[in-house]
């Protein structure tokens, strides 16, 4: 799915963005959990958990935007806006 791996491109660039001061080394752990997660969810055996439905029921998932959230609030301030809707494409 397209988001985990927009994702895995950035998380990869964390460090460096950390290192440069456009990123907050507080979020780290945040961004490691959700990469955490998605590794857990990954493999054939795991391939229902990226279905559109699973997007909004899974444990994972729900996790994962949790932690997003909790990042985005820590870069924006209060942040009460609603999570862009999801759209997948395949």
């Amino acid at each position: 799915m397209r988001v985990a791996l927009d994702f895995d491109h950035a998380f990869r660039m964390a460090e460096s963005l950390v290192e440069d001061g456009d990123l907050s080394r507080e979020v780290l752990p945040d961004l490691r959990a959700i990469d955490a997660i998605f590794a857990g969810m990954s493999g054939r055996e795991n391939s229902d958990r990226w279905d559109r439905k699973a997007l909004t029921v899974d444990p994972g998932w729900i996790e994962a935007r949790a932690r997003a959230r909790q990042i985005l609030i820590g870069i924006l301030g209060e942040w009460c806006r609603p999570m862009p809707e999801i759209h997948v494409v395949r």
